[in-house]
């Protein structure tokens, strides 16, 4: 995707701007999450989706796996350093979209989405 790899901008660009992967982080940002609670908290995406999000984001280091050696397994993920450094960057678009777009967070029990108001 990235123009030039040399440039800030455009690797950052290349990593944050696969579908879900914001999400993805803002979910995480409230602590840890097994895949089904990310599965439910983003409606919409595919089982395989975001499992390949996952992966990639483990794979870039922003997202760290723990898996737990149970029955049946139990597998949650969490937010790295270099994870939790994208937080301000998802703040700065829900300012964003609060302000200039009209959107608005709808508050659900330990969870925020993005809700666009119609226009």
């Amino acid at each position: 995707m990235a123009s030039d790899p040399t440039c800030p901008v455009c690797r950052t660009a290349d990593i944050v701007c696969g579908k879900w992967t914001l999400l993805l982080v803002r979910d995480l940002s409230e602590g840890r999450s097994r895949f089904c609670e990310l599965e439910r908290s983003l409606n919409g995406i595919s089982p395989r989706t975001l499992s390949l999000r996952l992966r990639a984001l483990e794979e870039e280091g922003i997202v760290e796996r723990q898996t737990y050696a149970e029955v049946p397994p139990r597998v949650e993920y969490t937010l790295t350093a270099k994870g939790l450094a994208l937080i301000p960057i998802i703040e700065g678009m829900r300012d964003y979209g609060e302000h200039w777009l009209g959107a608005e967070c709808v508050s659900e029990p330990g969870r925020e989405r993005a809700v666009v108001a119609a226009a």
